[in-house]
């Protein structure tokens, strides 16, 4: 099982490029993009935006074909002026070239892959397969150009900017993330581990594949999760995967991010609740429980970079990062 591999820390000046590995710049989003770069920049990064990220460009519902995509994130990774990847939305597209990727690239000269949503099957898979921390955080267009302004004021974007340019650039254990709204203890306890997580159906996804994590990737981490567009039943489902796969006797805690359009099933006398059915599958699981945390896609996302070592309190409802994201070298 590959070691974790940490980023080199970004340095003021460091060039990020605003990337498309997954949907496509749809027309009029060119405004958000820019605001979104507006925030990198001010996190003190030069930023250039790929040729790819276009709203004239794409292919279907995707920025390329998967050759396409797999070529701009190649070319990204081997150059070593770039030092960091940041997405510019999610999307449905990166299941088609995960087996594409120059993974010896990464090996050499790792950098932070940002995003959430379906760059999460980009984290996941290649944290399996070489170690990379992946940061599951906030996307270009959509979050930092439009969430941290919509569901955001101005005081909580300070704080996001100081909070992603400690996390990106220093390599020490961030500690306590901040939170925005009010977190619910579902489940008592408290718990460290290495995070792993994202988006609960793409984990799924790629559990059937030849990129899946590997059993000893869960044993004693913090899974973090987030949903959209399901109904309560179908997260049911998946959670019982996850149940029969032995994941869920593997990991030490549980941490929920806001879910998104997800819909409660009702049938005659029954309404039943994410929450409800969370703790159905868990069972007599005797692990931690925090809800409703700042991330996902209707909050600005706080960042969480997986293979980090974590601490979910969910009696004081805390979520610490207790190691670098990052490593000088």
């Amino acid at each position: 099982m590959p070691t974790i591999r940490r980023p080199r820390a970004l340095r003021p000046g460091d060039l990020v490029v605003v990337a498309a590995p997954s949907g496509r710049l749809e027309p009029g989003e060119e405004p958000l993009l820019a605001r979104g770069v507006a925030i990198l920049e001010r996190m003190g990064f030069r930023v250039r935006v790929s040729p790819t990220v276009d709203a004239a460009k794409g292919r279907w519902w995707a920025a390329g074909t998967p050759a396409e995509q797999a070529a701009e994130l190649n070319a990204l990774l081997r150059d070593p002026e770039v030092r960091a990847v940041v997405a510019h939305t999610g999307g449905q597209s990166t299941i088609g070239y995960l087996d594409l990727i120059d993974l010896d690239a990464i090996r050499a000269d790792p950098k932070p892959i940002i995003g959430y949503s379906d760059i999460s099957l980009l984290h996941l898979a290649l944290h399996a397969r070489t170690g990379l921390v992946g940061f599951h955080a906030d996307i270009a267009t959509h979050g930092f150009g439009s969430d941290w302004y919509t569901l955001g004021d101005r005081a909580r974007r300070s704080e996001l900017v100081d909070l992603y340019t400690r996390v990106l650039t220093k390599a020490e254990a961030p500690g306590a993330l901040p939170a925005g709204g009010t977190w619910e203890t579902w489940r008592p306890g408290r718990a460290q581990g290495p995070l792993v997580g994202g988006l609960l159906n793409r984990l799924i996804l790629l559990q059937s594949t030849p990129f899946a994590l590997p059993a000893e990737r869960f044993d004693g981490a913090v899974l973090f999760w987030e949903e959209l567009q399901r109904p309560v039943t179908r997260i049911w489902y998946d959670l019982q995967a996850l149940r029969l796969s032995g994941v869920l006797n593997r990991i030490a805690g549980m941490v929920i991010g806001i879910p998104t359009e997800v819909t409660p099933y009702e049938g005659g006398a029954d309404r039943v609740g994410l929450r409800d059915v969370v703790l159905d599958v868990l069972g007599e699981r005797d692990i931690p429980v925090l809800a409703q945390v700042d991330f996902g896609h209707t909050s600005p996302n706080l960042p969480l970079p997986i293979g980090v070592r974590a601490e979910v309190d969910a009696d004081n409802r805390t979520l610490s990062l207790l190691e670098p994201a990052v490593a000088e070298h």
